[in-house]
């Protein structure tokens, strides 16, 4: 699992036909801080997410394994909305209610 940050999203009218539906938006991967540290990609989202929110995304097989993205061709997929990150005893991350 990767921690990401939601920054856009992605319209696509023309897909396979098992992606219709489905939400895409673009998270680039985070530190523990919530401070960028990789290059953006798209991700199926899952969980409802939205631009700002800091999520957990994971890649390749693992991304097939949800319950909607099962046989689907995917290579990343939200699966979590974080509300709190907590590293060495320090909360690094609180979402706003």
């Amino acid at each position: 699992m990767l921690i990401a940050k939601v920054i856009g999203t992605t319209v696509a009218t023309i897909k396979d036909e098992k992606l219709a539906g489905r939400k895409l938006l673009v998270v680039r991967p985070t530190d523990e801080f919530g401070n960028p540290s990789g290059k953006p990609y798209v991700a199926i989202d899952t969980v409802d997410a939205g631009i700002g929110d800091l999520v957990l995304t994971c890649a390749g097989s693992s991304a097939r394994q949800t319950a909607l993205t099962k046989d689907t061709p995917v290579d990343a997929v939200i699966m979590a909305i974080i509300d709190t990150l907590e590293v060495e005893g320090q909360i690094t991350f609180q979402k706003s209610p």
